[in-house]
């Protein structure tokens, strides 16, 4: 069975910090491609940042400076240090995998407010 459970989420302050974790399970997690998503409330889902296997990344437009995705694939987990946190970053983030199928975790809120 499948699984890739997102954690970190919370309540942060403008300006502030957190860090999400996505841990796959069930996945031969190393050959993944392995990516942040995020849908804020009446948006569409929208990509923050990506890993592939190899270990090159990109980031959506409005995280890049702020954002830093990595993997540790050692433990089958996923990161995304989130660093000058704004408003408009609060959203659902969602931790997806793909190689060849697709798959999603449950989703973490994150909730930008002073």
């Amino acid at each position: 069975q499948v699984q890739l459970v997102e954690s970190g989420g919370g309540l942060v302050q403008p300006g502030g910090s957190l860090r999400l974790s996505c841990a796959a399970s069930g996945i031969i997690f190393r050959i993944y491609a392995m990516s942040w998503y995020r849908q804020a409330p009446g948006k569409q889902r929208e990509l923050v940042a990506l890993i592939s296997s190899d270990g090159s990344t990109n980031y959506g437009d409005s995280v890049k400076g702020r954002f830093t995705i990595s993997r540790d694939n050692a433990k089958n987990t996923v990161y995304l240090q989130m660093n000058g946190l704004k408003s408009e970053d609060t959203a659902v983030y969602y931790c997806k995998g793909v190689a060849g199928r697709t798959y999603w975790g449950q989703g973490t809120q994150v909730t930008v407010s002073s």
